[in-house]
């Protein structure tokens, strides 16, 4: 029998159902079967504080990565919105499959509500600075309360803190069967997602075999899409403490249209823009809308943040 795919993952939910997915996947291209190796990083162990406040979100990943570096695991499975912009030379990105609904959710306590119709001053839970900022550009009245946690906890804050309601990721809900808890799927023209949300990454060391072995997965519109965006978010040198949003999508003729955002964390300055590109220049494309977004005031929004962390 050939020897197992094992498969580093986080230990939530929403993580370990997001790599048995990919497991059956890889063993019905590669005929070898596959074992989850389960690690808990340092995102997962500290709850009480900020994803900005201990590190950013990359601490989420680098414990799963240590594991492909030093052989325990022969492939990772990652949400691409964890990932930092960064990542090892020695490990690589064998596939992107095909992305699920991007969009952010809000589940509320009244099923009838929706971002436009919550009263005024309604309590909305999100530890997101992204989701943060454009919540308060759109409805400045809303009260929204940090929270953390995974999808269960965060579900639970919603009686437990007494919140109208919380936004989670579509993509998340829909992969733990819990589609029907979501009341609004938020246009991007709204709020914008998050790098990469609602794509998952594969990533495998470079020397490896699987490279090649799990091209099948791979949809390359995803791929180019998440290219853009990563792009972006690489020229702002943006982490999970700076308000930043990004979502490029592929038409019908294959020409890619991004968008992209930075913000001041209380929403009261969003610079936008956008760009449109061939698939082919999607990195170009990313880092020119990132360019053009310092030039006409994001530098400054990223400098105060700067100065503010230190």
């Amino acid at each position: 029998m050939s020897a197992p795919i094992r498969i580093a993952t986080r230990g939530s939910a929403l993580a370990l159902a997001q790599a048995r997915m990919v497991g059956a996947a890889a063993e019905s291209v590669t005929g070898r079967p596959f074992e989850l190796l389960v690690l808990t990083t340092t995102g997962d162990r500290i709850q009480d504080r900020a994803l900005a406040a201990i590190g950013g979100k990359g601490l989420f990943v680098k414990e799963i990565q240590e594991a492909l570096l030093d052989g325990r695991a022969d492939l990772a499975v990652h949400s691409a919105k964890d990932l930092p912009s960064k990542t090892p030379d020695s490990l690589t990105f064998a596939a992107f499959p095909r992305r699920a609904d991007p969009r952010d959710a809000l589940v509320a306590r009244d099923s009838a509500l929706r971002v436009a119709t919550l009263p005024r001053g309604a309590r909305i839970g999100t530890g997101s600075v992204r989701r943060t900022s454009q919540l308060r550009a759109r409805r400045p009245d809303l009260e929204i309360v940090p929270i953390r946690g995974n999808v269960d906890t965060r579900l639970r804050k919603l009686d437990e803190l007494a919140l109208h309601g919380v936004i989670l990721a579509c993509a998340g809900l829909e992969r733990l069967g819990l589609g029907e808890r979501i009341h609004e799927r938020i246009e991007p023209a709204d709020v914008l997602p998050a790098v990469g949300q609602g794509t998952l990454a594969l990533e495998v060391r470079a020397d490896d075999a699987l490279v090649g072995d799990l091209a099948d997965l791979d949809h390359p519109q995803t791929r180019a899409c998440l290219h853009a965006e990563r792009a972006f978010q690489a020229g702002l040198e943006g982490d999970c403490a700076v308000p930043i949003a990004a979502f490029a999508e592929l038409d019908s003729v294959g020409r890619l249209r991004l968008r992209g955002l930075v913000a001041k964390p209380d929403g009261s300055r969003v610079v936008r823009g956008e760009i449109e590109a061939s698939a082919s220049d999607a990195i170009r494309a990313g880092d020119q809308l990132a360019r053009e977004l310092r030039a006409r005031g994001g530098e400054e929004i990223l400098a105060a943040l700067r100065g503010s962390s230190q």
